[in-house]
C-alpha cells in the first residue's frame, strides 16, 4: 500500500508554498475537542474497532504526525488511526499546534501533545480505552513530541496541570527527532534558550516505556546517529528500545524502500503482541 505509507510518514520539514488546512473532521473518524489555546481549538480524531461497545477497556494507539513542528495536520496520521482500529484497538490521531498553521513555536506542539495523551487518559472510559494500556507514536517531529508523552515532569512551555498521569504502555517512533540541543540537535535554533530543556534523550526518565523505532541509515534530514544515541542511551538506563535500521532508507524510508512498508507494520504488530497490546 504505497500511497497510504506515503500519507502517514512523509514529513515536510519546510513551509509549504500554500497555507495548509485545519481539518475539522476526517471520514471515518469521530472529532473531538481535547484543549482550547489562544490560536485555535485543538482536537483529535477517534476510530474505533469493529465491535467497540461502550464499557470496553481497549488499547489505544495515539498517532502524532510529522512535520518539522512546522507542517502537517492529522490528515496523514488518520492512516495509523485506522490501521490500530484494524487491530482492535481505539485509533487516535490528534492535532497541535504548528509554526505553519499557528504561528507558535515546537514548545507548543509539545505542550498540546502531552495536553492531548492526559484528555484520553482523563476520557478513557467514555472512549472505551485501558488508560494503562495506551501506546503513543508519530514519525519525525511528531516522534519528538511522543515521547515528551513519556517524559513525567513538563518542559518548557507545557503545565504539570496537563500532563499525563501515567506514562504510554509503549512508544513507536518513525524517523524520529530526539535530540534538539545546541551541541548536537537537530534545527536547535526553533527552540530559542530551550534547546536541551525540550531534548528528550537529554531529559529521559530513569524509566521509559518500552520503545519500538526505525530510522533509515541514509536518513539525511534526521541523521540516523540520533536513533542509535537514544537506543544506546535507554539500554544503558535498563529500558527496552528495539531499533531498526533500514539499509538504504531516507527521512521517509517506505518510499526508498517499498519492503519496509509492510515489515515495519508487522514488526510493529510484533512488538504490540510481545507487551499485550493487540486484543
Amino acid at each position: 500500500m504505497p500511497l497510504l505509507f506515503l500519507a502517514c510518514c512523509t514529513t515536510a520539514l519546510f513551509a509549504q508554498s500554500r497555507p495548509e488546512t485545519t481539518p475539522t473532521e476526517l471520514p471515518g473518524a469521530e472529532t473531538l475537542l481535547y484543549r482550547e489555546t489562544e490560536e485555535s481549538p485543538m482536537r483529535l480524531f477517534v476510530v474505533k474497532p469493529t465491535g467497540w461497545q461502550a464499557g470496553d477497556r481497549r488499547p489505544a494507539l495515539i498517532f502524532f504526525f510529522g512535520g518539522g513542528w512546522t507542517t502537517g495536520t492529522p490528515a496523514s496520521s488518520i492512516f495509523w488511526a485506522k490501521f490500530a482500529a484494524g487491530l482492535g484497538l481505539v485509533g487516535i490521531a490528534p492535532d497541535y499546534r504548528t509554526k505553519g498553521r499557528h504561528d507558535v513555536p515546537p514548545m507548543g506542539s509539545v505542550a498540546d501533545s502531552r495536553a492531548a495523551v492526559r484528555w484520553v487518559q482523563d476520557h478513557a472510559a467514555e472512549l472505551g480505552v485501558d488508560p494503562r494500556r495506551i501506546v503513543v507514536g508519530g514519525n519525525s517531529a511528531g516522534g519528538h513530541v511522543a515521547l515528551w508523552t513519556g517524559i513525567t515532569h513538563a518542559p518548557p512551555g507545557s503545565r504539570e496541570a496537563e500532563s499525563p498521569l501515567i506514562k504510554p504502555a509503549a512508544l513507536i517512533l518513525f524517523s524520529t527527532v530526539s535530540d534538539t540541543s545546541a551541541e548536537t540537535g537537530y534545527t536547535p535554533q526553533r527552540f530559542g534558550e530551550h534547546t536541551t530543556a525540550l531534548s528528550p534523550v537529554h531529559q529521559l526518565d530513569a524509566q521509559m516505556p518500552p520503545v519500538l523505532a526505525f530510522h533509515g541509515d541514509t536518513d539525511k534530514t534526521v541523521p540516523l546517529r540520533q536513533a542509535v544515541a537514544l537506543r544506546d542511551k535507554l539500554i544503558a538506563t535498563g529500558n527496552v528500545c528495539e531499533l531498526h535500521i533500514v539499509p538504504g532508507g531516507g527521512h521517509n524510508f517506505g518510499n526508498d524502500v517499498p519492503e519496509w512498508q509492510e515489515k515495519s507494520r508487522e514488526l510493529m504488530i510484533a512488538f504490540l503482541r510481545r507487551h499485550g497490546l493487540v486484543p
